[in-house]
């Protein structure tokens, strides 16, 4: 029965244009701190913005005014869904360790060794997943 529950809690969380856990984008990471400090930093649960129905967290009070003002300029890519995934035709989790910033765009993938596959033709998948996206973004 537990089992059920977290299967279907799971699938839940992928129903959503933004991918989030708990209602956090990124599972609380800020996402302006991979464009300024170059690395996932925990976001703080008092520097919140909500958008796209979800709750996006900051590490400071300058960066959530920045995605406040700008959050397409910052939110990853997919709405935060694995990049690779997406170029494969399916929604899927991400690590926000396993992360990319390419031509200005923050990209996330399922874990690091799907990463690594992403990287291998990183700009094939990014053109098929940019096809893929605005029929994927709507499904349920």
């Amino acid at each position: 029965m537990i089992a059920c529950i977290v299967v279907l809690l799971a699938s839940c969380g992928q129903n959503t244009e933004v991918f989030s856990e708990s209602s956090r984008a990124i599972k609380g990471y800020d996402p302006v701190a991979y464009f300024r400090e170059g690395k996932p930093v925990k976001g703080d649960e008092a520097l919140t913005y909500y958008w796209k129905e979800a709750n996006w967290y900051f590490s400071t009070r300058e960066n959530l005014d920045s995605f406040s003002r700008d959050p397409m300029k910052y939110a990853p890519q997919y709405g935060g869904y694995c990049a690779y995934g997406c170029s494969e035709g399916h929604k899927a989790p991400t690590d926000p360790a396993a992360w990319t910033i390419v031509d200005g765009k923050l990209y996330l993938n399922y874990n690091l060794e799907v990463k690594q596959k992403w990287l291998r033709n990183q700009e094939e998948r990014i053109e098929q997943a940019n096809k893929n996206w605005p029929v994927l973004k709507d499904e349920k």
